[in-house]
Parts: structure tokens; C-alpha cells; sequence
């Protein structure tokens, strides 16, 4: 029987984590489990969870390592517990489809497409000229994209935070005409109040989606607000498990669910979410402004899932300044863009070859990436 014999963290620019877990027959899966921003505290999960039940044991039995992760401690779910898991469980299915020479999304049940839509991020906030951004990603070829709403907005805001959020919006729409789909971040700033206003303003620029027009914390507000618009409503990428979407799927409100693979549990739990949400009529569309294993992990899932609707992923954002999704890999080939969509990775496992020295060299740079912190005009702390 081949047991898990050794484990390796690395932090790496620009701000992700990445895990490699080694078997004792030489195979090698690798995950990537981190919270943006809080990398260090993820990193001591994970050891905690290698060291005190993973090593020595059967890679082979995600379902029950996934089980005994989450329910054999008391207190259980959150960010960083949901984080680390989320990583280990993606390393253990890319031992898994290596051992038997077969992508994760064959040991998943065969793909369900041929291919994955993906958006582009554009920006929208800081700085918030968005129109030649948007054109020029639709000149590479994307038909989606994804922009912030706004910029902090105070609890009840001024007729000029509504309009410039509508002009940043009419700007975009007007660049690329009504054949390219536009996401629309709210990115938790937006208090109740300042969401009905901001939804019913800009539905006349047919938005594919308003994105977490609340915080998670406010998911009950969800209904109110989409009585003010027809806009799809998306929202999850700070929700960590099927029992914190249980209560959106059921409230009927959501369109769009977007669960991180790196957040929600890995590969194991995220096909249970995308399976719920499949019986509510709701489409999947996974966060990933993250690295390869993370992309990679949301495209095998995304090909098995029927409701699949559209891929997030990181290539040239903002974030990614000092390093980039390709940097990391030996096969820079794998993730083609080509027409707006992606290919799956056909080779086994997560189909990726990530580059080992490349890894260690850059883990050893110092990386102290934490999001801004800001500040309303009275000195008040804003959502960022």
C-alpha cells in the first residue's frame, strides 16, 4: 500500500501558497491552499493536519481524509481550516489521477464540455479607467469580463457614487457593444441600502451578474435586494462549505454561485456545492484570482459540472505583478486561451507540470502580500 511520506510548503510571490505531497512510491500531487493575505496562518493548518493524521496514511481515501479534516476536529469550517483542506484535498487528486495515468475530471465521471468560458478582470476601482481595458482584452480575444463596481461607499452614499459607478459601467458597454458579457463586482462594499440603489442603476447596461452585492454576513439581505432588479445576483467566494450555500440555494435569491478551490474544501467539496446548486437551477462559476493548482483544480470541476457557466482566472490581474500563473509551470502551453474559453488538461492529474526549481527559488524572496486597508473621509474604516 502507498502511504503519504513527506510534505513541502513553499510561499511564493506574488501572494500564493503552494503544497507538494509525496507518496512512497515517488508520486508527487500538489495543491495550493492559502487565504490571501494570511498565507502564514494557513501554512500552520496544514502542518497541523500533515503532521498529526495525514503522513502515513493512504493517500487513496480523499473521501474519508476530507471527513476526518473537517468533522474530527470540534470546531470545524471557517476560512483557514476550509483553506487548508482545500489544499490538501487538491494534491490528494493529483496523486490519485497519476496513480492510475488519468485526468481528475475522468475519476470524476468524464466531462460534461468540451471546453471552459473564462473571464478577464478589468478593474473599476483604483484606477477606474476601464473602457481601453476593456477593449483591449476583448482584442485578445475574450468575450467576458469583470470589473469592480465602485470604490468605497459610505452606508448611504450621494447621487455621485451611484453615477460614477453607472458611468464606469455605460463607459465599458459602450467600448465593447452588447455582444461581450460584463461582471460586476460589488465586492462586499456596498451596505443594503446602497446595493438596491446600485442594482436598479445599472441594470440598463445588462450586467452578466452583480457579484456579492453584500457581505456573506448579510446573505438573509439577499431576497430584498433581488426584488430591485433583474440582474442575476452572484455570490460565494467567502462562503467555505455546502452548509453555508444551503442557506442561499434555499432563500432562491442567488443565480450565480462562486466557490473558491482553494477556500471551499478542494475538488471534494466543491463538486458537492455544484451539484446543490445544479438542483436549484443555479450556475457555477468558481473565484480564482489565484495561482496554476488553483486554476487548474476549478477546470477539472468545471468540466463535470453541467451548470457550469464561466471560469475566473488571474492571468496578467493586477495581483500579479512580481509573478505570473504560467511562471510556475513546466508545460506553459497548458491553459490556451483561445477564443475566450480554455481547454482542460489532459495529462494525468490536475494536468499541470509544475516547475520545482522555479518554486524554490522564488520561495525563498519574501512575500508579505496583505490587502490595503481603507478608509472612509471621516476616518471610519471602508470595505475593501
Amino acid at each position: 500500500m502507498s502511504e503519504i511520506v513527506d510534505y513541502d510548503l513553499y510561499e511564493v510571490p506574488p501572494r500564493w501558497l503552494f503544497l507538494r505531497i509525496e507518496t512512497s512510491d515517488g508520486i508527487v500531487g500538489w495543491g495550493e491552499p492559502v487565504v490571501e493575505g494570511r498565507a502564514a496562518t494557513v501554512r500552520t493548518a496544514v502542518e497541523e493536519l500533515m503532521d498529526n493524521y495525514l503522513v502515513r496514511k493512504d493517500p487513496a481515501r480523499i473521501e474519508d481524509h476530507w471527513q476526518t479534516m473537517y468533522r474530527g476536529g470540534f470546531y470545524r469550517g471557517g476560512p483557514i481550516l476550509m483553506s487548508a483542506i482545500s489544499g490538501i484535498d487538491q494534491a490528494l487528486w493529483d496523486i490519485k489521477g497519476k496513480r492510475f495515468g488519468a485526468p481528475v475530471y475522468e475519476l470524476l465521471g468524464g466531462c460534461a464540455r468540451d471546453r471552459i468560458r473564462v473571464y478577464q478582470w478589468i478593474g473599476g476601482d483604483r484606477p477606474s479607467e476601464v473602457g481601453d481595458a476593456a477593449a483591449e482584452k476583448v482584442e485578445n480575444g475574450f468575450t467576458a469580463l469583470k470589473m469592480n463596481a465602485t470604490s468605497e461607499l459610505r452606508r448611504v452614499d450621494n447621487p455621485a457614487a451611484i453615477e460614477n459607478a453607472v458611468n464606469r459601467l455605460r463607459e465599458v458597454r459602450e467600448r465593447v457593444g452588447p455582444e461581450i458579457d460584463i461582471g460586476v463586482d460589488f465586492h462586499g462594499r456596498v451596505s443594503k441600502p446602497m446595493a438596491k440603489r446600485l442594482a436598479k442603476a445599472l441594470e440598463p447596461y445588462e450586467p452578466m451578474f452583480i457579484e456579492e452585492p453584500v457581505l456573506p454576513e448579510h446573505n438573509d439581505e439577499l431576497s430584498d435586494i433581488a426584488q430591485h432588479t433583474t440582474t442575476p445576483i452572484a455570490t460565494g467566494e467567502r462562503m467555505y462549505s455546502r452548509w453555508d450555500f444551503k442557506e442561499i440555494f434555499e432563500s432562491g435569491a442567488v443565480d450565480v454561485i462562486q466557490p473558491d478551490l482553494s477556500h471551499a474544501g478542494g475538488i471534494t467539496e466543491v463538486k458537492k456545492i455544484a451539484a446543490m446548486a445544479e438542483a436549484y437551477d443555479v450556475a457555477l462559476a468558481p473565484h480564482c484570482p489565484l495561482g496554476p493548482i488553483a486554476l487548474a483544480s476549478c477546470v477539472h470541476v468545471d468540466m463535470i459540472s453541467p451548470n457550469a457557466l464561466i471560469q475566473e482566472q488571474s492571468l496578467n490581474i493586477h495581483y500579479n505583478e512580481t509573478s505570473d500563473i504560467l511562471d510556475y509551470l513546466e508545460n506553459q502551453n497548458v491553459f490556451q486561451y483561445d477564443d475566450g474559453y480554455i481547454e482542460v488538461p489532459t495529462d494525468p492529474g490536475l494536468g499541470i507540470s509544475i516547475n520545482e526549481e522555479y518554486v524554490k527559488q522564488q520561495s525563498e524572496k519574501t512575500v508579505n502580500w496583505h490587502n490595503p486597508v481603507w478608509r472612509n473621509e471621516d476616518g471610519s474604516v471602508a470595505e475593501w
